[in-house]
């Protein structure tokens, strides 16, 4: 593939002007990312060697390797990413870096609270639902325009024009668009539907997720959310997961639990006050699913990113 790598002159550019003195700044495994001025924005080349236990972020991360590999674990899941490889973890997401002895690759640290107000941003919303780790093999429609995306980003950050900014944030914009489509239209979500009917259905699953993003500390269940589409429950329950990848309930629980985790960011707020603003009525439930989907107890989860384990 042409330009799968960069000129050596690039590199030493972004290098020599990717303000990485000082390295990250990880304080009870909360990352305080020091954006510029009136920025959003952070990016990264870099050599480090060295690794990062567990920590997180408000903000979306992309690990784009240039030179040799980078491993991320996520939830208990490795990603071995390698040059022409992206990963994408979402903000709020525990992860462990680390490094091989000699590499090099690009960090982009992305605030994007300010494209979540946008009409549709439930598709981002559904998108970081999951980590998402980019290959020419499980995205061969878009992997090119990904990676010219990704690379055009960071050639706009260290341009250092008047108008980089918002440049960054529109070829941002134009790339979860580009993998809500993906997702659409090249993966035949609804095979046995013919296409005007498509239409609909998409038009009325993006309205239930915008719903869902809104309401789902509420009492949400199958039953009700296949009136809500009129739907029966089975055929809301199978044109769901072709939507989505998920089942209803997996669906839903992912998303109170992402609720959750920001919720247990505050130490002064009681484990079954969590709970209870994500969505659980029972404390129970709400520590055997946390358990289940994060591999970790809510308490424990809170001490990680506390930094006592």
């Amino acid at each position: 593939m042409e330009n799968k790598k960069i000129d050596r002159a690039h590199q030493d550019y972004y290098t020599a002007n990717s303000d990485w003195a000082g390295g990250r700044n990880i304080e009870d495994s909360q990352e305080i990312i020091q954006y510029h001025t009136n920025s959003g924005i952070r990016i990264w080349c870099n050599e480090q060697t060295e690794d990062y236990d567990s920590h997180w972020h408000c903000a979306l991360e992309i690990i784009m390797p240039i030179e040799n590999y980078y491993d991320v674990e996520i939830n208990q899941q490795m990603y071995h990413l390698v040059p022409g490889e992206f990963l994408f973890i979402p903000p709020q997401e525990l992860h462990k870096l680390m490094a091989p002895e000699s590499g090099r690759r690009f960090i982009l640290l992305l605030d994007i609270s300010p494209l979540l107000d946008l009409k549709s941003s439930s598709c981002i919303q559904s998108l970081l639902m999951q980590p998402i780790h980019v290959t020419e093999d499980a995205y061969p429609q878009i992997y090119r325009e990904v990676y010219q995306h990704l690379y055009q980003i960071t050639e706009e950050y260290f341009s250092e024009n008047e108008y980089a900014e918002l440049s960054i944030y529109s070829l941002l914009l134009d790339l979860f668009a580009k993998f809500a489509y993906d997702h659409i239209y090249q993966r035949e979500l609804f095979p046995n539907v013919r296409m005007t009917r498509q239409k609909e259905y998409i038009k009325k699953f993006n309205n239930l997720l915008e719903y869902i993003d809104v309401h789902y500390s509420e009492d949400l269940n199958l039953e009700n959310m296949a009136n809500y589409m009129g739907f029966s429950k089975f055929h809301f329950s199978r044109l769901f997961k072709q939507y989505t990848d998920l089942t209803f309930n997996d669906y839903l629980h992912s998303r109170r639990l992402k609720a959750s985790e920001a919720l247990l960011a505050n130490p002064n707020l009681p484990i079954i006050e969590v709970a209870l603003q994500s969505g659980y009525a029972s404390i129970s439930t709400f520590n055997r699913l946390f358990k289940q989907y994060k591999h970790c107890t809510p308490s424990e989860y809170r001490s990680m990113r506390r930094g006592k384990h």
